[in-house]
This record gives C-alpha cells, structure tokens and sequence, in this order.
C-alpha cells in the first residue's frame, strides 16, 4: 500500500456533504475541467467551516477523557470547557481558537483534471475573503526590514502544497484536498532530530520517547494529538508525513504486530505504517509525565500516531509534533457531480454529557474559589499570593491584554532613555493577560480570546519586574527559568488559562474592552478588558 492509496482510504471512510456553487465542474472526453471560481469557493467555505466546527471523531475523544474515571477534577474542568467552547462556536459568530491559524492546503490533482488557471492564487483568493469576512484573526507578519514586519490583514500568505495524483482507478477524474487551519502554539511544538541508527532499539526509542514528550509541556493547548515519525527519505519527507499525520489523514496505513506482519498477513516492506505498541507505550509515558490536560493529571494526549518510513542507512530522521486541542482539519473533493466538504459536527449537544456528568462540572466549578483584583497591582498580588499552586480561581477585575509585540514596545522604551523612562502607567496598575484576540464579530464584547504561550514574554521579565511591572501575568504553558528567577526575586505571580476555550471566554466570561495604547499593532494592541469569572490556575 503507497500513499496514496493510504490517503484515498482515508477519503473513502470520510462522509461528504454536497456544497452548492453557481460555477459546476464538467467532465468531457474524460477530463474534468473545473472552473477556477470553484477553488475560490471552495477555500473560503472550508476555512469558514474548520473554524466553527469539529470533526465527530475529535469530540468523541474529548468525550471519552472527560469520562475516564483516572482524570482529575481540575482537568475535568478544562476539557468539560473545550466542549462548551465547541458549542459556543458551533453557533457560527465565535471562532473555536483566537489564533484562526496559518491557512494550509494539501492537494492532489488527477492527471485529467484542468482548471487552465493559477490554482494557487485563487484558493488564496477564498481563503482572503473567509479571514476578511468572518473576522478571523489575521496573524501573518511579512518582513518590511530584517528587524521590522507588518501584519498583511488579511492572514495570507497561505501555505499551498498542490502535487499530481494517479490516474483514478474508475476512470473519474477529481481533485481532492486537506484544509488545515495549524494555530502557532501547536506548530511551535513541532521538533526534528536528525539521529543515528542506534535510535532503533527498545530501550534506546523507549528513552526518546520519555524525553520528547515530557518535554511538550502545556503551552500549546492539550490534550494533544500527537504523531511521532521515524524515518523518511529526506527531513523534508520525514517532517510533511509528520504534518499529515497529526490531521489523521494516515490513519489508514497499515498496523505492524510484533512479528513483523501487517494485519492481512503481508511484510511491512511499505513506504509507511503504524506501530500500535509504541503508540499505546506513549499514551503510557504521557499518563506518567503528570503534565495532564494543561494543569496536572494524565490527560496529556487524546491519541498518538507513531509511524515508521524506509531511511538512508546513514540517517535515522524522526520528528515528533502535535494537534492541538483546537484540532482544526477537513477533506474536500471536486468531481463530475460537483463539490463536496467533509461533514464537520454542526450540533454537538450530544457532548455534553449526563446530567449527572453536568452536576459534578458544576459543583466543581461552584469548588472554585472567587476572587476579584483591585488596582493598584501590588494589591492583586498579595491578594493571589494567598492560593496555593494548583488552585482553581474564578477571577474577576480588570486585566490588561498585552503579548510579544506591545513587550517589544516596551523593552524599546526603555532602551531608547537608557533605562532611564517611565513605563506606561497601566504596567503598574493592572495584570497582564498574554493574548491576541480575533476581530469583534457583531452584537459581540470581543472576539474569539484566549491566552498565548507565556515563555515567549519570559525574556522581558527581568525588566519589567525589577520595575514592579508585570507583577501578576495570565497565559499558558510554562514559564522558563528567566520568569521564575525574576518572580523568585520580585514577587511575581503567574495564572494559567485553559487553552482551547477561546470562544467560550469571549461569551461568558469579557464584560468590557478597550484599546488603550499601540491601536497600530492590530490584534496585538494593548487592551483593558473586565473579566468576570474567568477560570483560572494557581502556577
């Protein structure tokens, strides 16, 4: 089995539903020509739906964690929130995640489909007009200097990658794709080892593996779906079936048991295949680090794809990332009978359990306790230095919203004085909450909003703390020895939020917003919002 029929196999296990376009694709003398406006609709529409809604398998993973009986009340909380926030979206205003993603495309054209049109340019095109349309956030910077960039506005470029595919076997040729909406905290999680064969035994891969995933930590919003890919032609090979895998494209390479078999019985001398001993041995490892579900437990994983391809015998590549909670992925083809989308989960009420189960998140949440912050900062921290690690809060007050560029600003403060000038008052009066929300839809408080990763603001702690800045921060992940030696020295307190919720907090928990300094930097503006309850963990 070659990869293509491994991804064939996964189109056709996937349901489709019909999308209806003005412009029909039309087979003649066996070629299918597509009219350019297609792939223009087609993007837009598939940008749009991946940003709202679910695949079922994904809930159904959710589901199932949040019912194991070994997963503890704190992730409860988190994962009972990433299905509410799966609701909320569902609604069609609020994005699933702030971070809408980089806009990815896979495709693969039959030798007889036509367009006569650079295909590239107009499935950009529609992926401009969702962006633009439905408010997403635009996240695409492009350099204007080496040190210097401007966000483009419209969250392009894309990134396309548009390969010839077989002649179809019944003769009908189509065009198939995989959109992917990869949000920058997951990317960042993607690493590649360029090792040596010696990787290729039990305890030596067993020790990796204890390694690598110990060392994702929390920042890119579990639980995660996670591959892991030994082998491979090239880096370049090794690190685009890593990216395939963790949108579950793949699923339909071949098992491998113990014997060397696949399960028909066949040699496993195949360009890929899983090995479900590693893939159970590293849910294992995940249970065991106690990373857990963003704050502590086991729920660190929902899944794992572990795969292995042929090598150079010089090289072993192997590569490991993930799928975030925001699990954001769809299958779209064009035939002769038209174009059809993967059918994402529209309504996903069934998730939200028992009643029983709804008893116990409340009376979890009703565990939580609430707090609420005053100005001026030295006040909100002595009031949070009084919880202990672990703790669930349910804060209210005034937050700043602030990340790396506004930090960026202010480092340039202070170096353009020689240290000598004021930070911005708001610095002192108010916590920092790491994020970048999405464009305000109507009749909406705010966008889609949720924390960034924290580490990346750790390089500014020392001067901001030192200052008594920055005293209390609110973001995810964990934060790195620069943060942790500048709080140990001036009393500096860190918040976790629960990545992955980003539309539920714009609708339960923002009661205000305003821009209050840099409006120039968009989405990365510095804002004041008033919070109310927002679910939060004691670091």
């Amino acid at each position: 089995m070659n990869i293509n029929k491994i991804i064939q196999s996964r189109f056709d296990k996937t349901e489709f539903t019909v999308f209806e376009t003005a412009e029909k694709p039309v087979l003649c003398d066996g070629r299918l020509f597509v009219p350019p406006a297609c792939l223009e609709n087609l993007a837009e529409e598939a940008f749009t739906r991946v940003s709202f809604y679910y695949r079922r398998t994904h809930l159904e993973l959710l589901n199932a964690a949040y019912g194991m009986a070994d997963t503890g009340a704190n992730e409860k909380l988190v994962i009972r929130d990433l299905i509410d926030n799966a609701l909320t979206a569902a609604e069609g205003r609020l994005p699933l995640c702030q971070d809408t993603g980089t806009a990815c495309v896979y495709a693969w054209k039959d030798e007889g489909v036509i367009t006569a049109a650079d295909d590239g340019a107009f499935l950009e095109s529609g992926i401009g007009a969702a962006y633009r349309k439905r408010r997403f956030r635009a996240s695409q910077l492009v350099p204007v200097a080496f040190f210097d960039e401007r966000n483009t506005g419209n969250n392009l470029p894309a990134q396309l990658h548009i390969e010839a595919g077989p002649p179809p076997p019944d003769s009908r040729p189509s065009y198939r794709f995989l959109f992917v909406a990869k949000g920058g905290g997951s990317s960042n999680k993607t690493s590649y080892f360029p090792l040596t064969p010696a990787l290729l035994s039990h305890d030596e891969f067993d020790r990796f593996l204890c390694q690598k995933i110990e060392g994702l930590g929390t920042a890119a919003c579990p639980p995660y779906r996670l591959a892991v890919v030994v082998g491979g032609s090239s880096p370049e090979h090794n690190l685009e079936i890593l990216k395939l895998a963790t949108t579950e494209l793949l699923d339909g390479a071949p098992y491998l048991d113990t014997a060397g078999m696949t399960a028909d019985g066949q040699s496993a001398a195949f360009p890929v295949y899983r090995d479900l001993f590693w893939e159970k041995r590293a849910v294992e490892i995940a249970e065991q680090s106690g990373l857990g579900a963003q704050v502590g437990g086991k729920r660190l994983l929902l899944d794992v794809r572990v795969l292995r391809l042929p090598r150079h015998a010089a090289s072993c590549p192997v590569s490991i990332g993930v799928s975030c909670s925001a699990h954001r992925n769809m299958l779209a083809f064009i035939d002769e009978r038209g174009v059809f989308l993967e059918k994402l989960e529209q309504n996903p009420k069934e998730f939200l359990y028992s009643k029983t189960q709804i008893e116990i998140h409340c009376s979890n949440k009703a565990a939580a306790r609430r707090v609420r912050i005053d100005t001026p900062l030295s006040k909100a921290r002595d009031i949070l230095a009084a919880y202990n690690a672990g703790d669930a809060l349910l804060l209210s007050g005034k937050l700043l919203v602030a990340r790396d560029a506004a930090h960026r600003k202010w480092r340039g403060l202070l170096q353009a004085s020689n240290a000598s000038a004021p930070l911005p008052d708001y610095l002192f009066m108010y916590p920092i909450f790491y994020a970048g929300p999405s464009e305000t839809p109507p009749d909406c408080v705010i966008g889609s909003i949720g924390p960034t990763t924290s580490a990346r603001m750790d390089a500014y702690a020392e001067e901001l703390l030192s200052r008594g800045a920055s005293l209390v921060s609110i973001g995810k992940g964990n934060r790195s020895a620069l943060w942790m030696d500048a709080a140990s020295k001036y009393g500096g307190i860190y918040l976790s939020a629960a990545g992955g919720a980003a539309a539920l907090i714009a609708s339960q928990n923002i009661v205000s917003v305003k821009i209050i300094d840099y409006p120039e930097l968009a989405m990365e503006a510095v804002r004041l919002i008033e919070v109310k309850d927002l679910a939060l963990f004691v670091n």
